[in-house]
């Protein structure tokens, strides 16, 4: 399966940030959203980063709450790791693994296109599961 399927079925929506926004307002977001990171944008276009909440409890740690006024740019990842939508959702899962990160942002021609997350990549797998275990169940009742 490809990464655009996998867009298909969760939509395009991506959380974003400027690397302005302290990291107290981005924990606001991250609420909001329910999610676990968000991609830092100056321009909405390019991933610049990602924050995520390791990335706070990692900076929380180093430098205590005094952290939590100062701006994401300070803290967030920039050593990003992307996909395309035409990549297959295995070489992502060995990305994901390899790097232990469990977001992802899509970009097609260095423009953010959506974000996969492990539990989007955990479902597509499911899914594909299910649908082989249907074809197997047909194909054995069909004799």
């Amino acid at each position: 399966m490809r990464i655009e399927a996998v867009l298909r079925q969760k939509g395009d929506f991506v959380a974003s940030t400027r690397p302005e926004v302290t990291v107290k307002e981005a924990l606001a977001e991250l609420a909001r959203h329910q999610i676990g990171a968000m991609v830092v944008s100056s321009d909405g276009i390019r991933a610049e980063g990602m924050i995520s909440e390791r990335d706070v409890v990692r900076a929380l740690d180093r430098s205590g709450p005094a952290i939590l006024n100062e701006a994401i740019s300070s803290i967030m990842s920039t050593d990003l790791q992307t996909c395309t939508p035409e990549d297959e959702v295995e070489s992502l899962m060995a990305i994901m693994t390899r790097y232990r990160i469990r977001h992802v942002p899509v970009v097609r021609d260095g423009r953010l296109v959506g974000i996969v997350s492990i539990g989007d990549v955990v479902k597509s797998r499911m899914d594909e599961l299910e649908e082989d275990r249907k074809a197997l169940v047909d194909f054995i009742y069909a004799r």
